[in-house]
């Protein structure tokens, strides 16, 4: 039997807009993922642009 590994996460707690949280909501919903799986995979897109992370 194959046990996952526990992953260490982090919380974040961040104030938006209304329409854009339903707005995130939805285009989370179509790429069928959760908000924060959607914010994460943005996040970590942006900062490999930008270098921050490899």
């Amino acid at each position: 039997m194959v046990e996952a590994k526990r992953v260490k996460t982090a919380q974040v707690n961040l104030r938006i807009r209304p329409e854009l949280k339903e707005a995130a909501e939805h285009a989370a919903k179509d790429d069928n993922r959760s908000l924060t799986s959607l914010v994460e995979k943005l996040l970590t897109d942006h900062l490999k642009d930008k270098g921050y992370l490899k």
